[in-house]
């Protein structure tokens, strides 16, 4: 089955990318989570559109990216989460609370799908977190997670 991906799916490519899986691959988990839609001989259009939207959301070039690995991993990061009494956090640190702090700390926006999580953070305290700014720059940030 031929798909056109229109998110990241770490393994096989990223938005834009026309790539060839297995039917059931495609038909029951990329296309029901919006991650591809079925490759026709229109979809030309929509390659075009979404490799233009990518590249107006990706880091400007490989010098900027290296100049926010350096602020990125220059800098703790600590993040204020509701938390009970022995350090359990209520639910998980989101991706998007993640990139938020980052974005401050870092005075340039960061995106949540950059982010690369091994696994959901339910703790308190120091967690690391990968930043996947271009194809071969990715920045490593430390993560302090701390009670509100």
């Amino acid at each position: 089955m031929k798909l056109i991906l229109t998110q990241e799916v770490t393994g096989l490519g990223g938005p834009g990318d026309i790539v060839e899986v297995k039917d059931g691959y495609g038909r029951n988990y990329l296309i029901p989570r919006g991650e591809g839609i079925r490759w026709t001989r229109g979809g030309e259009k929509t390659v075009e559109s979404i490799k233009s939207a990518r590249k107006s959301r990706a880091v400007r070039d490989q010098a900027h990216a290296e100049e926010l690995k350096g602020k990125l991993e220059g800098s703790t990061v600590a993040l204020q989460v509701r938390s009970g009494e022995s350090g359990r956090l209520f639910g998980a640190v989101t991706t998007a609370d993640i990139a938020e702090a980052l974005s401050a700390a870092a005075g340039e926006p960061v995106d949540k799908r950059t982010l690369v999580l091994g696994n959901p953070i339910k703790s308190l305290g120091a967690h690391s977190v990968s930043v996947k700014l271009a194809d071969d720059v990715t920045a490593q940030v430390s993560l302090n997670v701390i009670p509100a």
